[in-house]
């Protein structure tokens, strides 16, 4: 190959690798609620403001940041024509661990820190229905052990938003009378040290109830069980051999049932 040649092919793997690198690049986005700035890292689709969208909200862990769970849940890459969220949560006392409140996190209940988080996601879905091509049938959230907590929260409070939830690494006992029936993918460790799995049954049994889900699901996967519903609310139960990691293919799992579900 001759230089120019040479050059051609270096110019072209150069484009085609920006390009690419553009695709999974998210925005840095803020707004304002009531007197704190709060952001979150925004994945955008190149049509996102002029083709429908799906939208999902990703919450990290107690502790966690929201270029971590961007990172490590990657949800962009495996469904990327979904406009995908991921919000910083501010410094908040942990159920479980920081007691002190020294590590981001999430309020644990409705009136909880004055409701802050709640009035976050408000202004931010207003934000991002106003700027961009939301379908209102396809609004997803997930997020993983209190990042699943506050997922849980958010179907309680503000469930009619939603077209599917997918709690990971949570217990929620304390809100499922607030809860609604809705599609439900639940993901834990079998060994979760931290979030307990006797807590996290407890708090799934009372999801199948809910949803009116047959007694046994049908094995859909290495580690997911699909309970049909009879009100057309199904439930995916994602169990893993680990802890209270969140498992490498576990957000292919979560989108790909997101993707059977609309309201």
């Amino acid at each position: 190959m001759n230089l120019k040649g040479l050059l051609i092919v270096l110019f072209t793997f150069g484009g085609l690798l920006a390009e690419a690198q553009q695709t999974i690049s998210p925005v840095k986005m803020q707004w304002k609620v009531g007197d704190t700035t709060r952001e979150a890292l925004v994945y955008l689709p190149p049509d996102a403001k002029t083709k429908p969208s799906a939208l999902i909200f990703d919450f990290h862990g107690h502790g966690g940041t929201m270029a971590f769970a961007y990172r490590k849940f990657s949800i962009q890459k495996v469904w990327p024509e979904a406009i995908l969220v991921c919000p910083q949560g501010l410094n908040t006392p942990g159920q479980l661990t920081d007691k002190e409140g020294e590590k981001p996190g999430w309020q644990k209940g409705k009136g909880d820190m004055g409701d802050r988080d709640l009035k976050f996601f408000d202004v931010m879905l207003a934000s991002l229905k106003k700027d961009y091509k939301v379908d209102d049938k396809r609004i997803y959230v997930t997020g993983h052990s209190n990042g699943g907590h506050f997922t849980y929260l958010l179907w309680a409070e503000r469930g009619d938003v939603f077209a599917a939830v997918a709690p990971c690494a949570a217990a929620a006992m304390g809100l499922v009378r607030s809860l609604k029936p809705k599609p439900c993918f639940h993901l834990m460790g079998e060994k979760d040290p931290l979030v307990k799995p006797e807590w996290q049954k407890i708090t799934i049994n009372a999801v199948l109830r809910l949803n009116s889900c047959a007694d046994k699901g049908v094995p859909t996967g290495k580690y997911t069980t699909w309970y049909k519903s009879a009100t057309g609310n199904p439930v995916v139960l994602y169990v893993h051999p680990g802890g209270h990691e969140y498992p490498v293919g576990a957000s292919q799992a979560i989108t790909d049932f997101f993707k059977q579900c609309s309201k």
